[in-house]
């Protein structure tokens, strides 16, 4: 089923967001009868003030989480097995902090996020959720002691700070976001690594011969974006070996104008681009000596 193909792309990608900011356990099992959970997330220490280019995510990360990601609409009795997920947890840390003779701390207990594209009225009334101020629509909390929330992810406002969640939504909702993160600069620092992520759930999801709706208007919409992608990568390719190459001929040609030059000159030639490199090419027929190459990298260099 690709339920479990979606299942292992969102592990992947919540630990590739949150492995910088703290330790991050995926499958991990709890006591009781044998149970896993997807995700369980213990921040760093010193809390990273970078976790706020994650949006509405680095906010469920700010506190050790567990998060719960389902392709399909949660069920009350996956509701149900998550919290019980959440209190087994509490229970095993009771159980250590008690070994230890220690207090344990409110905040060392996780909060728990279901993750799910969609749910019935219905079904968050017999939950008796409440929205609370200061959170975005789609957050749905239980009552305090349960320390849990559902988080719809197609009743999120379409913003910057919600496409990390929806990201792994469904259908419109996730194809909206994935064109949103193929926008985001190039230098973001998550863009590409998602990106990857994503082409690799397509190449998964292209195998399986019996897809679901979704999963083949997914692989439509992404088409064009991989296809662009490699398009580019292939030419950032070609830009990196004519750099390359520019480079080496002019080491070759200082060389024999010059003599022998030093591994620092050599570092800062190689950091020039391409239109350095091509007007360093033809300053060097002006040069004599070594300090005319340093002269000339001073005045050019910021």
């Amino acid at each position: 089923m690709t339920r479990f193909i979606h299942d292992k792309f969102a592990k992947d990608y919540l630990e590739e967001l949150l492995k910088d900011y703290g330790e991050v356990k995926a499958s991990e099992k709890v006591s009781g009868e044998i149970k896993e959970i997807d995700v369980l997330f213990t921040p760093a220490k010193q809390q990273s003030s970078k976790l706020q280019i994650l949006g509405l995510l680095g906010r469920l990360a700010e506190n050790p989480a567990i998060i719960e990601p389902y392709r399909n609409p949660a069920s009350s009795d996956e509701i149900c097995d998550c919290i019980l997920k959440l209190l087994e947890v509490k229970a095993s840390l009771r159980r250590e902090a008690k070994a230890n003779k220690i207090k344990l701390q409110e905040s060392e207990i996780p909060k728990l996020w279901i993750l799910t594209p969609t749910i019935s009225e219905t079904r968050l009334s017999s939950f008796r959720t409440i929205q609370k101020e200061g959170w975005l629509s789609g957050v749905h909390f239980l009552a305090d002691p349960l320390r849990t929330a559902i988080v719809v992810i197609h009743q999120l406002p379409q913003t910057p700070e919600t496409l990390w969640l929806r990201l792994l939504g469904r259908g419109s909702v996730q194809s909206q976001a994935i064109i949103e993160l193929q926008a985001l600069p190039l230098d973001h620092p998550y863009q590409k690594t998602t990106l990857e992520l994503v082409y690799n759930l397509r190449e998964n999801l292209r195998v399986n011969q019996k897809l679901e709706t979704d999963d083949r208007e997914l692989i439509m919409r992404l088409e064009p974006l991989y296809q662009r992608n490699r398009e580019q990568a292939k030419e950032e390719g070609r830009q990196e070996g004519k750099q390359e190459g520019e480079k080496n001929l002019i080491l070759r040609l200082l060389h024999r104008r010059i003599g022998e030059i030093d591994a620092l000159l050599i570092e800062r030639i190689t950091g020039l681009s391409i239109e350095q490199l091509e007007n360093l090419g033809e300053a060097l027929l002006d040069f004599s000596s070594v300090a005319d190459l340093e002269a000339w990298l001073t005045q050019h260099l910021i």
